[in-house]
């Protein structure tokens, strides 16, 4: 069963490409994570089986270790029996807390690949930080790095950190640095120990009662670049276990003006198959 458009006895307040957001009382909302799947800011016309379970848990995982450490996010813990809506839904949403999204995006780069290795292999930086000559393919960096972008509906555009600061402000922009570098940091350490190498991420955040809090998801398949461990090689492109699977299909076959095509069965497969090692790794 592929759930794209849940149907919910509750005030929709967004629709995302992914997730349905609802009203679900004066200070929480209930977010639902559909199997829909987007690429290029495109939503694909079919879903990938169970991949909304799948994103859902994984962010649960991720939000309840930030919680430990401790950031402050707007994940609200359930049980099952205390989940106000249907019970089928459980596995596919959480109760989060109601926030002012910050018009950004949070991206931390471990490892040298996608955008970042084309624009190292032009200009020998990414995104503005300048790097030691000789990197290779998938290197990993020698210390992590923050890039931030704007956040849009059309495409998102790669700013500094001094464009960050006339964003939302130098006290803000600090603090989003200082946590995403940490995050990253515990994550991966975390991740690897699991198998899991964490090329980037994203973190997205929000205002909750005048503290900024980390939104939306955390450290998923569709928001971050996840390699295996075991097939990693410096210096040739790995296998992707992410949604970087259904981007390298389309960059193979569509020439980003016609209509985006639909994925063949072995694609849909291998990207559902993928979500889900994450997770079973992740948790065991």
């Amino acid at each position: 069963m592929i759930l794209i458009n849940p149907e919910i006895d509750l005030p929709l307040h967004r629709q995302g490409k992914v997730r349905n957001v609802y009203d679900l009382n004066k200070d929480h909302f209930l977010l639902v994570s559909s199997d829909r799947v987007s690429a290029f800011d495109f939503i694909l016309n079919q879903g990938i089986p169970n991949k909304g379970e799948a994103l859902n848990n994984i962010s649960k995982y991720w939000f309840e270790y930030i919680g430990q450490n401790p950031f402050p996010t707007h994940y609200v813990p359930t049980t099952i029996e205390d989940f106000p809506v249907d019970k089928c839904l459980y596995k596919r949403s959480m109760i989060v807390k109601k926030a002012k999204p910050l018009p950004v995006e949070c991206i931390v780069r471990g490892y040298i690949a996608g955008s970042g290795w084309k624009s190292y292999q032009k200009t020998g930086s990414i995104c503005g930080h300048k790097l030691p000559e000789g990197l290779q393919l998938a290197q990993q960096l020698p210390e992590p790095i923050f890039t931030p972008t704007t956040k849009s509906d059309i495409h998102d555009e790669d700013i500094n950190f001094n464009q960050l600061v006339g964003i939302v402000g130098s006290d803000i922009a600090e603090y989003l640095k200082k946590t995403c570098l940490t995050l990253y940091r515990s994550a991966a350490k975390k991740a690897i120990a699991k198998g899991i190498i964490i090329a980037d991420t994203k973190f997205e955040f929000g205002m909750i009662d005048d503290e900024v809090c980390i939104i939306d998801e955390a450290l998923t398949p569709d928001s971050s670049r996840f390699w295996n461990v075991n097939e990693y090689i410096i210096g040739v492109s790995p296998k992707s276990w992410d949604k970087q699977i259904i981007r390298d299909y389309l960059e193979s076959v569509w020439d980003k003006t016609s209509p985006i095509p639909d994925l063949p069965p072995e694609i849909v497969l291998k990207t559902q198959n993928a979500y889900q090692e994450i997770w079973n790794k992740l948790t065991t």
